[in-house]
């Protein structure tokens, strides 16, 4: 670390200037964040071409302050009508919404609130120390590791799917077919397409608020008072919530590092490792079962990888130009608008080293933002949860119309959105695993282009995925990864059968 570069971001950030454009980015992408279909990508390209007048610094401590808050308000939706802000949020709502049913709304929030700052901050405290370390890891992650790591998403289908692992497998399948729609990543084929409209394929995000705001408004309908049920007090509150999330620093500090690490691998993002994040936690649990029904480690294992992630996907975008998500897309564009060049240069003390260590620290400032604006402010929405779905009802139904419409102005994105509200409201009703299906819609893409891609490099040997001396040795660990998900069940259920 240059400690005259960090001296010279130190005192830079800590102007009042820059702190109130922290202040405000955070605050701004918690709103964003919170209204279902927006998200960080939105909030972020609306706000570029307003930094044009701004110092570089103040600009990208604004977009980055944007980004990280968006992550934190996408939790607030999640947890309280059943609909994720952010698709990075998406399992949050697992044990988030069940959680508001119970009148424990204000303790999920805190949570969140605490979950996210926590890891946050250690994501990137971490960063700063070890940089040049992990700039190396994300020159090892090529092509075929990109596809192992959506392969390792896709095998916790076994681990995440409870009761009938067939109906499980066949959601997971028919997840995975949703993303066959559309041009074809390599060969540009058309497969399913019979409109223009449908050549990009179908809108996963639309996919996600359909499964759950529109199929839990469907169910909602048929219930009298608010969403939480009518008999049960609002309880717990942000000491608990706090209490909760300090009691299990296993799974935070572990969330947090999973997300920064699959945050760093280009093309990945912050949805994979929210999902991967939180089978692995249902995965390390003594109570599996109790996962989707309330579990406070569910929210911490969610919420800790969604704002590591932040922190990771810096590492691409600013040592190489490689956007690991649409959001650090804008935001190297704000990058090259204010004539900021990724690379090297960023981690140079002779170069822009010192607004690298701004936008670190930024980050820190913006996490502890998230801490007293979570603890103080948020966790009194709790009573929304008590409003009469009456009224809740065609608020989230407009609220998500226009959040989906507004993802690609795209009419077919609309159509999703009710196809897929049915869907989710018969998966539910017939005990087919959401968590599944959603892993495949996440997960399909990333792993069909990837796998092309691979096999392009290796001329057709699939050897490219499991030999070290050729390929280099994380292809292997991923492969023995998965293999270990999916064989692990059998091999302990076997073992302990054998001790008797």
């Amino acid at each position: 670390m240059s400690l005259e570069a960090f001296g010279v971001a130190l005192e830079t950030l800590f102007t009042a200037e820059t702190m109130a454009w922290v202040i405000a980015g955070i605050l701004l992408g918690i709103v964003v964040g919170a209204l279902p279909g927006l998200g960080p990508p939105l909030g972020m390209a609306i706000i570029l071409p307003l930094t044009l007048p701004l110092e570089p610094t103040n600009a990208i401590v604004l977009l980055i302050s944007v980004y990280s808050g968006s992550m934190y308000g996408g939790s607030i939706a999640a947890i309280l009508i059943n609909t994720p802000g952010v698709s990075s949020s998406a399992a949050t709502m697992f044990d988030g919404y069940p959680m508001s049913e119970q009148g424990r709304a204000a303790t999920a929030l805190s949570i969140s609130a605490t979950a996210s700052s926590i890891a946050g901050i250690i994501t990137v405290v971490t960063l700063l120390a070890f940089s040049p370390f992990l700039v190396a890891v994300v020159l090892a992650v090529g092509t075929p590791e990109r596809f192992l790591v959506a392969v390792l998403g896709l095998a916790m289908i076994t681990v995440v799917t409870r009761g009938s692992m067939l109906k499980g497998l066949l959601a997971g399948v028919a997840g995975l077919a949703v993303t066959t729609v559309g041009s074809a990543p390599m060969s540009l084929d058309n497969r399913y397409t019979d409109s223009i409209l449908l050549y990009d394929g179908i809108n996963f995000v639309a996919v996600l608020i359909g499964l759950f705001a529109i199929a839990e408004m469907m169910k909602l309908a048929g219930q009298d008072g608010g969403i939480a049920d009518a008999d049960v007090r609002i309880g717990g509150g942000v000491s608990t919530g706090i209490r909760e999330t300090l009691n299990r620093p296993v799974t935070v500090v572990k969330s947090g590092f999973l997300g920064m690490l699959i945050g760093s691998i280009p093309g990945a993002g912050a949805t994979v490792s929210n999902f991967i994040a939180y089978s692995e936690a249902v995965r390390s649990s003594d109570d599996p079962g109790s996962f989707g029904t309330g579990n406070e480690t569910g929210v911490i294992a969610s919420e800790a990888s969604n704002n590591g992630t932040v922190a990771g996907s810096l590492v691409p975008a600013i040592s190489f130009g490689i956007p690991g998500s649409s959001s650090t897309a804008v935001l190297i564009g704000g990058l090259l608008m204010h004539d900021l060049r990724p690379g090297q240069s960023m981690f140079d003390p002779g170069g822009e080293l010192a607004l690298t260590y701004a936008m670190l620290l930024a980050l820190l400032i913006g996490n502890l933002v998230i801490l007293l604006v979570g603890i103080s402010l948020i966790p009194r929405l709790d009573v929304l949860t008590k409003i009469d779905t009456d009224y809740i009802i065609p608020v989230v139904i407009v609220l998500s119309f226009l959040g989906t419409y507004a993802l690609d102005t795209n009419p077919v994105d609309v159509l999703t959105l009710l196809l897929f509200g049915v869907v989710g409201f018969y998966m539910i009703r017939y005990n087919y695993s959401v968590i599944a299906f959603v892993l495949g819609v996440v997960l399909g893409d990333i792993a069909e282009d990837n796998l092309f891609r691979s096999l392009e490099l290796s001329d057709g040997s699939y050897m490219i995925f499991v030999d070290p001396f050729e390929y280099g040795w994380l292809s292997p660990l991923l492969f023995g990864l998965i293999c270990v998900v999916l064989l692990g069940p059998f091999l302990k259920s076997g073992l302990e059968r054998f001790r008797g």
